[in-house]
């Protein structure tokens, strides 16, 4: 009976570590694409015609050998894919947790835990909801919800990027919503570098700790920060149409 304990603890606890692997691969993917978002989505300093050639080179990239929007559909896959096993992971190492703690406890003493690892669960849901609206708002349905209503025969954003995008971040409460989407996005990324680097195995001692919490400031504010930097500056008045 104890030898099948231990075997069945053994196999408990590699299942858990894969896991834990497979939720840090996952999350190192989308960590190079928001980064790479990111980068895309400041070129709206530098004008309509710099971002919109952009965002035409993202549809056309690798032809002939892709076709119109190939490498846009690769990225659309990895993503679902990454998404679909990150979110499965979570959720399942979140239901062993539950389920191997023997006492619950009338009062939780989060002392030794950040804010980032607390908002954790919430701050993913968030996100979860945020990014089928984004993907309705800029993708799928390119929802206007400023639409010009004197286009003059021009477009109405909803077929131009860099129109859709000022005529989004125009709007107060837009902008808002954004900010708040970004916010979540910092403290996700914060811990979930930390929690990367820890399953890698990167932070065996005081100064890799260290080091990993620092890095995981900066990819938050880095990315966090550069995505914020858009709508401010469309709300402010600096990128207009």
């Amino acid at each position: 009976m104890a030898d099948t304990t231990l075997i069945k603890g053994a196999r408990a606890s590699r299942s858990t570590i894969a896991l834990k692997l497979l939720m840090a691969g996952s999350g190192l993917v989308f960590i190079g694409f928001v980064l790479t978002h990111m980068y895309g989505n400041l070129k709206a300093f530098w004008g309509r015609d710099s971002f919109n050639e952009y965002a035409h080179h993202l549809r056309v990239f690798g032809e002939p050998m892709l076709p119109e929007n190939g490498l846009l559909w690769i990225i659309r896959i990895t993503l679902l894919v990454s998404l679909v096993v990150h979110v499965a992971c979570a959720a399942t190492l979140a239901k062993r947790a539950s389920r191997a703690r023997s006492q619950k406890y009338a009062v939780k003493k989060n002392v030794a835990s950040s804010l980032s690892s607390r908002t954790m669960r919430w701050g993913g849901v968030t996100l979860l909801v945020f990014i089928v609206w984004h993907l309705i708002n800029f993708t799928i349905g390119k929802v206007n919800v400023n639409p010009d209503p004197n286009p003059a025969g021009g477009p109405d954003g909803t077929g131009d990027p860099y129109l859709l995008l000022v005529d989004t971040f125009d709007v107060w409460w837009m902008t808002i919503i954004y900010l708040v989407a970004m916010l979540a996005l910092g403290f996700h990324l914060h811990h979930g570098t930390w929690s990367a680097l820890q399953t890698l195995g990167l932070t065996n001692s005081a100064r890799s700790r260290k080091n990993a919490k620092v890095a995981g400031w900066v990819v938050a504010i880095v990315i966090a920060g550069g995505f914020s930097l858009v709508p401010l500056a469309v709300l402010s008045g600096v990128i207009t149409k």
